[in-house]
């Protein structure tokens, strides 16, 4: 299976910085070319403490700011050096402030093109020198500590070791076994819209650090609704040309960074598409997991995934269109609400490309399809002239296998052309599926199916037109069922690959766990806290093993 060849190569690139605490001299096991670097110093500001004394050979003395986010300390060396070792000691009292601090390496003075050197992942040793090899074959004229988010820096000292030259590109440094997004906005700006590009010049490391996708001129905004709102930030990215990041299937400029904020196992969404391909769906979004840099600053495990748009190697409707039953269809630019009510947002063609009789005929084609199910029309001149029902169904099917309460809050449907019917999918926004919503936890507790029950968002129109399609239509009922059986082998041994994709997520995890603290507490919908991601997992794992029976139940009614 594909996934599964994903996931074993994946492990395979393993790239981890070794640490080590001071025993022998830190010239040690170097080449003879290896020298202690020295240049100028330079720094955030403003400061408490002189950057100085972060390079001044004494323990007792260190550099500081009031707090606040992106404050750096470093050198410049005046020409370019590839650097082979770090070395630091925090300030005294201050050790746990030096956990997620990255070090940079750039050739503009202005950070624009800062890539990664190293992660610190656990504290350092006051009035000790700790070090970390390199592994980065780039030369750099500029170096900094870069402390972690409203850690102030506080670090007593710092060394950097290397040789000089300008290097080359063979091999750069990955924070983790997963691939590593760099975003260096324009002047360090923050991203704060939703609608505004900041302008951005990103690297996706890949490969064990031996494949970099360097793109500059990158659009980054916000993306998202609730997830917006979180701390842990989710993200768009806009190339300036087309890419195909990570062996991505489609050629396009715009991509996806999914935070993943309120799913503790980083996970969820990665598992329903799994789910959507092996049931068969026409297109599944592609998904990787990475590591994620924001100006110098470890933001932690997200998800690069496809934009969900009418593309080769996306969603297959380039001649014909793309919509979406959408509960925050008011908020878009071309939408409509159909004559029983649901709120359909137009997707493509796109805003400024869609004419008036092309809305005029979605509109239309959407209305008789409501016509033809809310008036009982079953036959094959009735509702499926415009609809695909095994994709409808295995859209069900995912959404109450997964446990999706946000199944049908959102619903993506495509058709190819002025003829044909309309397709449903793909599956997207999974992250309160897995028993994550303490509207319909525990969901083998519920009564029914978890469209139809009290927790589930779904607006009483839209319930109404999948109670048609799943249960009131015999010959409807019947098929499902029937994808039903052909789908749970197909299912059986996926707790094997949630071992597969815990143990791939394993060291990402813990950063990102140590960046957003939040194993003990709920967050968004979760009906319960945990406490470690182990427990998360079993939990998705629990799930998993008892659902189909359910289903099962739930089916024979």
């Amino acid at each position: 299976m594909k996934a599964k060849a994903f996931i074993s190569a994946a492990m395979a690139l393993l790239a981890v910085a070794a640490c080590k605490k001071e025993q022998l001299d830190p010239l040690e096991d170097q080449p003879e070319e290896v020298v202690k670097l020295s240049g100028t110093v330079i720094s955030t500001t403003p400061y408490t403490n002189k950057p100085e004394n972060a390079f001044d050979g004494k323990f007792e003395t260190s550099f500081a700011t009031d707090g606040g986010n992106r404050t750096w300390v470093g050198l410049d060396l005046g020409e370019n050096f590839v650097v082979t070792r770090f070395g630091f000691s925090p300030k005294r009292n201050k050790e746990k402030l030096s956990v997620l601090a990255i070090i940079e390496g750039a050739r503009e003075a202005d950070w624009s093109d800062a890539v990664p050197l190293a992660i610190i992942k656990e504290e350092g040793v006051a009035k000790q020198m700790t070090y970390i090899d390199i592994n980065c074959t780039r030369g750099f004229r500029y170096l900094r500590y870069v402390g972690p988010d409203e850690s102030g820096c506080n670090v007593a000292e710092l060394e950097f070791y290397g040789k000089p030259g300008d290097g080359d590109d063979s091999r750069f440094t990955q924070l983790t076994n997963l691939p590593t997004v760099v975003i260096n906005t324009e002047n360090a700006a923050p991203i704060v819209s939703k609608e505004d590009y900041v302008t951005s010049q990103v690297y996706i490391i890949s490969e064990g650090g031996t494949n970099i996708l360097q793109a500059a001129g990158t659009g980054v905004r916000g993306r998202g609704n609730a997830s917006w709102t979180f701390p842990k930030k989710p993200y768009r990215l806009k190339f300036d040309k087309k890419q195909s990041p990570l062996g991505a299937p489609a050629s396009a400029k715009s991509w996806t960074l999914i935070n993943n904020y309120g799913d503790k196992t980083l996970m969820r969404n990665i598992l329903t598409f799994e789910v959507s391909r092996r049931l068969g769906m026409a297109y599944t979004p592609f998904c990787q997991p990475v590591d994620v840099v924001l100006n110098g600053e470890y933001q932690g495990c997200y998800q690069l995934c496809d934009q969900v748009e009418v593309a080769d190697g996306r969603v297959p409707a380039k001649k014909g269109y793309l919509i979406e039953i959408d509960a925050y269809a008011y908020d878009e630019d071309v939408w409509f609400q159909s004559g029983y009510g649901i709120p359909v947002t137009i997707k493509y063609p796109k805003d400024d490309e869609i004419t008036n009789a092309q809305r005029e005929f979605i509109l239309e084609f959407f209305g008789h399809l409501e016509d033809a199910v809310f008036g009982g029309n079953y036959t094959e001149n009735g509702y499926h002239k415009y609809l695909d029902l095994d994709s409808f169904l295995k859209n069900f099917i995912i959404g109450e296998f997964c446990g999706n309460t946000d199944t049908y809050w959102s619903v993506y449907m495509y058709k190819d052309g002025s003829d044909g019917v309309l397709y449903t999918g793909p599956a997207w926004d999974y992250d309160l599926a897995f028993e994550n919503d303490d509207r319909t936890y525990p969901i083998n507790n519920l009564q029914g199916f978890i469209y139809e029950t009290e927790g589930s968002v779904a607006a009483p129109e839209v319930r109404t037109l999948v109670k048609h399609l799943t249960s009131t239509d015999p010959a409807a009922k019947a098929r499902l069922k029937e994808l039903w059986n052909a789908a749970k082998p197909e299912l059986a041994d996926l707790n094997d690959y949630v071992d597969e994709t815990a143990l791939l997520l394993g060291e990402s995890q813990e950063l990102n766990f140590k960046r957003w603290p939040i194993l003990n507490q709920k967050v968004h919908e979760n009906p319960v806290a945990r406490g470690s991601y182990a427990a998360e997992v079993q939990a998705v794992k629990d799930y998993i093993a008892a659902r189909p029976a359910r289903i099962d139940e739930l089916l024979s009614r």
